[in-house]
């Protein structure tokens, strides 16, 4: 590590961090599941003998599925409460773990109504399954939706996703619709909760009502409103290290976009075969009223591709997403922790965010540091400081420990860290920050590793 450039403190107010929703909408949520189970509860007279436990299991699993299966459509809308408030990371998170559970619910449900029907009709397995599958209402559709479920819970393991390509992945995952539509009226023909209940009823359409017109306006309306308003185009491809690339975005009243530093979009680039995959990038520089920047790191065939951009090209954009920004902060003073291709979101915040801020930039070698130049210069702009963390002749990597950490940054535990780089590098060193006495809040990373 290299100091390139002191800075003189600044003594300002620690500012008010911005409360995250986060805790208001995991009760939220849980609440509504709560309500669920006391739905069950309260049509539910007795329960009697082996079937009616199986039976009365079985249903709780299949509400509680069909619950969480709204709560996964609201989760995949893209909601800008959720994605800049909570972060688009912590909501992937709460996804994934959301998908988990409906497909452990669903396992359940159908193996208990299965046992259960069997018990009370004294019929083979076999026989029930088969008669339940295609003699009762809206089953066939039903099952439908469950195989479509368990193939999309198959291709999101992650032992799956590593060994099959985004596209493929995606697009199995936008199935999730259709199961959910197919199910939902198996849901209200055969659920004893609903058949003459009107409240009920209408509680559940408002739910997947809500739920569906959450994807309608965030997902189709809003990014379509974007995408004519602002009319995106490349304005030019510069390289800025080997395998690296910056785009420059132009388009019309970019301000009203809201966007900040540390923020992405997902970028849609029509031409170079890049039409078909909407890809997260972030925001390399601050935003301008005329000029987004992104910058690339050729790490598959996508961003490969991206290099061969030519000026003019159009580009369709979803967001701004992320709440790695200056309102997460706690303390005047900030780290920021960089690793490769993770200097995009912390160049921008380099620049704009207030008060002292030191950066620490993670890379093999001099000619891999990305936007070097720039950071250069801001650093002398604005009084900061620039630290380098380079392999060595041998190429060994530096080694970051609560020492070398604390002998770089004086009274580290009063900063706010920012970290981005990759999953393994991030993690690794959020346990060297808290072991050096970092407080969790003021720790600050977003990952879309699942």
């Amino acid at each position: 590590m290299t100091t390139v450039h002191e800075r003189t403190a600044t003594p300002l107010a620690p500012p008010a961090p911005r409360r995250s929703p986060a805790p208001a909408v995991l009760t939220a949520l849980w609440a509504g599941a709560g309500a669920v189970v006391g739905l069950w509860w309260y049509d539910t007279a007795a329960v009697t003998g082996a079937a009616g436990w199986l039976n009365g299991a079985g249903r709780i699993a299949g509400l509680l599925c069909g619950y969480a299966c709204a709560v996964l459509v609201a989760l995949m809308a893209r909601v800008p409460l959720l994605e800049r408030r909570i972060g688009s990371d912590r909501v992937a998170r709460w996804h994934a773990m959301a998908g988990r559970y409906t497909i452990c619910l669903l396992v359940a449900h159908v193996v208990l109504i299965v046992l259960g029907y069997a018990a009370q009709d004294h019929a083979p397995l076999g026989h029930e399954t088969l008669s339940i599958v295609l003699d009762y209402p809206e089953m066939l559709k039903a099952t439908l939706g469950a195989v479509i479920l368990f193939a999309v819970g198959i291709t999101s393991a992650r032992a799956v996703r590593r060994r099959t390509g985004y596209e493929f992945w995606y697009y199995v995952h936008l199935l999730t619709y259709a199961a959910v539509f197919l199910a939902f009226w198996h849901q209200l023909a055969l659920g004893d909760q609903f058949n003459g209940h009107a409240v009920a009823t209408g509680l559940w359409y408002a739910l997947y009502t809500g739920a569906a017109l959450l994807v309608l306006w965030f997902r189709v309306l809003a990014p379509v409103r974007l995408n004519l308003r602002h009319r995106l185009r490349v304005e030019a491809v510069t390289p800025e290290a080997p395998g690296v690339y910056s785009v420059v975005v132009r388009g019309h009243r970019l301000d009203e976009l809201g966007a900040e530093s540390g923020q992405f979009f997902r970028w849609r680039f029509l031409g170079q075969g890049l039409g078909r995959t909407s890809t997260p990038y972030s925001l390399s520089a601050p935003p301008r009223p005329d000029l987004l920047r992104i910058t690339v790191k050729a790490l598959g065939d996508h961003s490969a591709a991206v290099a061969l951009l030519r000026p003019g090209t159009r580009v369709w954009a979803e967001g701004p997403y992320g709440a790695l920004t200056a309102a997460r902060r706690t303390s005047h003073k900030a780290l920021l922790i960089a690793a490769g291709v993770g200097i995009t979101p912390l160049r921008a915040l380099f620049e704009t965010l207030p008060g002292e801020v030191t950066l620490l930039y993670r890379a093999r070698t001099a000619q891999d540091l990305a936007l070097g130049g720039e950071l250069e210069a801001i650093a002398r702009w604005r009084g900061a400081r620039v630290l380098y963390a380079l392999n060595g002749p041998d190429g060994e990597r530096p080694v970051f420990t609560v020492e070398s950490l604390r002998a770089s940054v004086s009274d580290l535990s009063g900063h706010d860290v920012y970290l981005c780089g990759p999953h393994a590098f991030a993690q690794d060193l959020y346990r060297v920050l808290r072991a050096a006495g970092v407080p969790d809040r003021r720790i600050h990373h977003e990952s879309f590793e699942l």
